[in-house]
């Protein structure tokens, strides 16, 4: 009986190996099934359909000695970057989308969200055209990860296919990754010089970019019936960031804002430099807040790739804004850090470099100036915010910790100035607002005192002080007024 067990467990998987079917590997206990993800100890299935994508059982029933050999092959799998598991491609997992590089290929579809990965693998025996195919369902799924990582098995197994590469710089356009489509689409006119479809995508990741010069020539050599129009609109975007340029060296902030966001409707809308026009442009009109806001919604780019497509020049101006929106918001270790960066980039741009100091030396005596209100040495902390205020005037996190220090020295007059002009730089800041609130209550000015108090409770209803306050204020009115009236 035992020889005729082994005998079936040594059928059973060269039935398995002849079949040609994949195995389905989960990391950290992660897996997809249907479109909704669950949860599943780490282990291996056997999937009874090539190519299928489902689980319809697992490998619980299975003997242990062939459980264990499986566990064995996934474990070696995974120490070897370019093992293969039963017939199919399969590469460790590392801190990025896995597949995603202009070079790094693979064969299983690999999707990484925070630190949870799953991998489905696929029978080697399927022709690129129908990966290809495969790849095409998931794009119009939306499923833009899965389709790069088909796309790539296909590249894989054809390298010489420029389809395949356009394909997959589609599919890198949906997840937001243009520079690295931008790599996938010019190897593919390399590939094939006359293939129009990846010229004129080309145009439009570069049109978006705000490479205006790049797009023209690619819309040309795309000969398609839409490249007069995408001709039109990069030199539309050429002529708004020519203007934009001349009115920043000229200081007309007014104009560089207009023109900078004609640049963004004109189709630059994942340009770096363009969003850092348009929030220079409100740092220089004292509307901080809206530029803080606008880097928020910038695109995200790697620096290191980022300074590798547009030059350091341009990166480097890019993160000194970065930084001085940052100081302007009050996030100053993330401000240095940039301004360190842009000064790395661009070593001899004497506007960088004075840009650099002057953040350092209002992280510096922000820092200052927090040390000594722990301690309640109100007034050299005062000194110090002001010592920041040189260097930063209209910097509202110093006005408003310079006014806590004068409403504690009882100065609330003064406290008040310093909370309106960090509120009419940043109109939402309501720690400036509760303590101007604050200073107008202890003046007995109740009327200013209840307007601030009611626009801090209509953004946050549940904070109990500000509701106890209004009311206070609100029947110290009531009795002033009523003593005016008995006084009459």
């Amino acid at each position: 009986m035992e020889m005729d067990d082994k005998k079936k467990k040594k059928k059973m998987k060269k039935q398995q190996q002849q079949s040609g079917c994949g195995v389905l590997v989960i990391y950290r206990g992660v897996f997809r099934r249907n479109g909704f993800w669950h949860r599943r100890s780490a282990k291996t299935t056997s999937l009874p359909q090539c190519g299928s994508t489902t689980v319809s059982g697992d490998s619980s029933g299975a003997p242990s000695a062939v459980k264990k050999k499986e566990q064995q092959r996934v474990m070696h799998d995974q120490q070897h970057a370019n093992g293969m598991m039963n017939g199919t491609l399969v590469r460790p997992c590392s801190n990025s989308l896995v597949g995603f590089g202009s070079n790094g290929v693979m064969g299983n579809i690999v999707r990484k969200r925070s630190k949870e990965v799953i991998c489905r693998a696929l029978p080697m025996s399927l022709e690129p055209e129908k990966l290809k195919e495969m790849g095409n369902e998931e794009y119009r799924k939306g499923r833009f990860a899965d389709a790069v990582a088909l796309y790539d098995r296909a590249i894989l197994i054809d390298s010489g296919k420029a389809s395949y590469r356009s394909n997959k710089a589609a599919a890198l356009i949906g997840l937001g990754h243009l520079l690295d489509a931008v790599g996938e689409c010019k190897e593919a006119v390399r590939i094939d010089p006359s293939y129009c479809r990846a010229h004129h995508r080309l145009a439009n990741i570069y049109l978006r970019l705000g490479e205006a010069e790049k797009a023209i020539h690619h819309y040309k050599l795309s000969r398609s019936e839409a490249s007069s129009e995408g001709i039109s609109r990069a030199r539309a975007l050429q002529s708004h960031l020519a203007k934009s340029n001349e009115a920043r060296k000229l200081r007309d902030w007014q104009t560089v804002l207009k023109e900078s966001c004609s640049a963004a409707a004109a189709g630059s809308d994942s340009a770096p430099q363009v969003f850092a026009m348009q929030a220079e442009a409100l740092l220089k009109l004292s509307k901080h807040e809206e530029a803080d806001s606008v880097i928020t919604n910038a695109p995200k780019f790697d620096t290191d790739a980022s300074t590798k497509f547009y030059g350091s020049t341009i990166n480097a101006y890019v993160l000194a804004i970065q930084a001085q929106v940052a100081t302007a918001a009050g996030r100053f270790e993330d401000a240095v850090t940039a301004a360190e960066r842009a000064a790395q980039l661009d070593r001899n741009n004497r506007e960088i470099c004075a840009v650099l100091q002057r953040i350092r030396s209002v992280a510096s005596a922000r820092l200052k100036g927090n040390e000594f209100f722990k301690a309640s040495k109100f007034g050299e902390a005062c000194i110090a915010y002001g010592a920041g205020l040189d260097h930063d005037p209209y910097n509202a996190v110093l006005l408003c910790n310079r006014a806590a220090c004068l409403s504690k020295l009882n100065q609330w007059e003064k406290a008040i100035e310093d909370c309106n002009t960090a509120l009419l730089l940043r109109p939402s800041y309501r720690k400036a607002r509760l303590r101007r609130a604050d200073c107008n209550a202890k003046l007995e000015r109740w009327e200013a005192a209840i307007q601030d108090y009611k626009v801090l409770i209509h953004e946050i209803p549940e904070h109990k002080e500000i509701v106890k306050a209004l009311v206070e204020a609100q029947a110290q009115l009531k009795k002033k007024q009523c003593k005016y009236i008995s006084d009459i």
